[in-house]
């Protein structure tokens, strides 16, 4: 498994208790398969891309990246974890504005103390692979919505990561262009063989994908056969308030 997390438990401070966003929750995402991660705004989604992403740490329970389990790790541990294992691909594609199509992924080489020119070969290696190729010379306010989005996802595969993390990567397009987005993540997640979780509320072009959770009750609900994917059953809902203590 290149991502396990393991009776993960999280709540956040809410007046004079606590708010349980992920309740003992546990998945685990093979190499080469793309689990899809579902519910409604405030179910506990995007807690649980931050807790699988090392940004945030869960208040019980256990991630493992590819092979190594977070707990104990020191700050400057956990960013080199991220550099070396994770690619995220960001709701916006928050592209830098100067940069070229290609330059967008030469940097991340750079912020991985790798020379840029060298990682050029790579940039442009994905950049094809996301249909990007003959546009690698040009700056975002050149690109269209989708456009800029593929040269998001070819960035987060720049470091050869071993786990995808995608957030809600069609919300600012159309059905079409959405439908072309999944799509792609799919085929890339195949052969790149990352272990990706991709978050969304939208249910319409999930057919392809690997496996579809639902988060209720900030416990996730197999959406094969309606049963936990780990742990007691849940009922529909959203986020629960529990008592003052963790």
């Amino acid at each position: 498994m290149s991502l396990v997390l393991r009776d993960i438990t999280l709540t956040y401070p809410d007046g004079d208790g606590r708010l349980t966003a992920l309740d003992r929750v546990g998945l685990d995402v093979p190499a080469g398969t793309l689990t899809a991660v579902v519910g409604p705004s405030g179910s506990g989604k995007s807690s649980l891309l931050a807790v699988a992403a090392t940004l945030v740490t869960p208040d019980a329970g256990t991630v493992t990246v590819d092979g190594v389990t977070t707990t104990g790790l020191g700050r400057g541990e956990l960013a080199a974890l991220r550099r070396r294992a994770i690619g995220t691909v960001f709701q916006q594609p928050n592209l830098l504005p100067s940069l070229t199509a290609a330059e967008q992924l030469q940097v991340m080489a750079h912020l991985d103390g790798r020379s840029p020119g060298a990682a050029r070969p790579r940039a442009v290696e994905l950049l094809d692979a996301v249909g990007m190729a003959d546009l690698a010379g040009r700056r975002p306010h050149q690109l269209s919505g989708g456009q800029r989005q593929r040269v998001n996802i070819a960035r987060a595969l720049m470091n050869r990561p071993t786990v995808l993390l995608v957030d809600e990567p069609t919300s600012a397009l159309d059905h079409e262009r959405g439908a072309a987005v999944i799509d792609l993540i799919t085929r890339l997640t195949h052969r790149q063989a990352t272990a990706t979780v991709l978050v969304t509320h939208d249910r319409a072009h999930l057919s392809a994908v690997d496996r579809v959770v639902e988060v209720r009750d900030g416990r996730l609900v197999d959406q094969v056969d309606g049963s936990p994917a780990e742990g007691p059953a849940a009922s529909s809902g959203s986020a629960r308030r529990v008592g003052s203590t963790r």
